[in-house]
């Protein structure tokens, strides 16, 4: 993963599998995607595989240019933490990188801002890049409360993480109104909170840490709006759910269009 790390705005197509793929089907789909990355060259490709197959994914796509994320991680290399799983093990398995803080913990899970906190400084502890994810609910758009929702869970989530940390952090927005209901936000919106989230980095570290972080958007990205999310100036990539799960739809987002 350190080439990712070193990266400048590279484009990052993440493909979360969430909670589907046993270990032939995984093995089959991380084959077809890895085969559809051969000679891709500008972005990365991030797969991330429910624990059970991420060490057979990992497997699969090693020596492909294909990485390897887990869902969530602990802040503890070992312990009594009874169906965690740690930062030791995902690097273990193969994995370089988590996800933490996505809508479905937040939302189903009840994961809150210093949980995810611990998550996030624990993935940086022991070298995994962190995906911190962000959001606002239906209620929350609605009530022109966007913003205010954003930057509390990027303050609360970053709490403690310094400007050398920084640089190994990637952020994506993803609105929970957007995550599988087939609604997807506007270019428009999707870049506005783009924007406002870099700049609020700028204001929490320093402009030169902002426009290097990258930002992805996860909300019902598909192969029909992934050129337009791409051209816009400050997406730098996509979290993808539904469509990762299928090699064709996965590999077109993968192979987005500038425009």
């Amino acid at each position: 993963m350190k080439s990712m790390q070193s990266s400048k705005r590279r484009p990052l197509l993440v493909g979360n599998w969430k909670m589907h793929m046993t270990v032939l089907d995984a093995c089959h789909l991380a084959a077809d995607i890895a085969k559809n990355c051969a000679g891709l060259e500008g972005r990365d490709v991030v797969l991330a595989p429910p624990f059970t197959v991420l060490s057979q994914v990992a497997h699969i796509v090693a020596d492909t240019g294909v990485h390897i994320a887990a869902q969530n991680v602990c802040w503890e290399a070992e312990g009594a933490f009874t169906g965690e799983i740690s930062p030791l093990m995902v690097l273990d398995a193969g994995g370089g990188a988590a996800i933490v803080g996505h809508s479905e913990r937040r939302q189903i899970f009840h994961e809150d801002n210093g949980l995810i906190n611990k998550r996030l400084r624990g993935a940086i502890a022991f070298g995994l890049l962190p995906i911190l994810c962000v959001g606002e609910t239906l209620d929350e758009r609605e009530n022109g409360q966007t913003c205010k929702c954003v930057e509390g869970q990027i303050r609360a989530g970053l709490a403690g993480v310094g400007a050398t940390e920084m640089a190994a952090v990637i952020l994506a927005y993803e609105p929970v109104w957007a995550i599988g209901t087939g609604k997807t936000a506007s270019t428009e919106q999707a870049q506005e909170v783009h924007a406002f989230i870099r700049n609020l980095v700028a204001e929490m570290y320093e402009k030169d840490i902002a426009d290097q972080i990258r930002i992805l958007y996860g909300g019902s990205v598909k192969p029909d709006n992934i050129d337009a999310l791409m051209a816009q100036d400050d997406i730098d990539g996509a979290l993808v759910g539904g469509a990762a799960l299928n090699a064709q739809s996965f590999g077109r987002i993968i192979h987005f269009q500038e425009i």
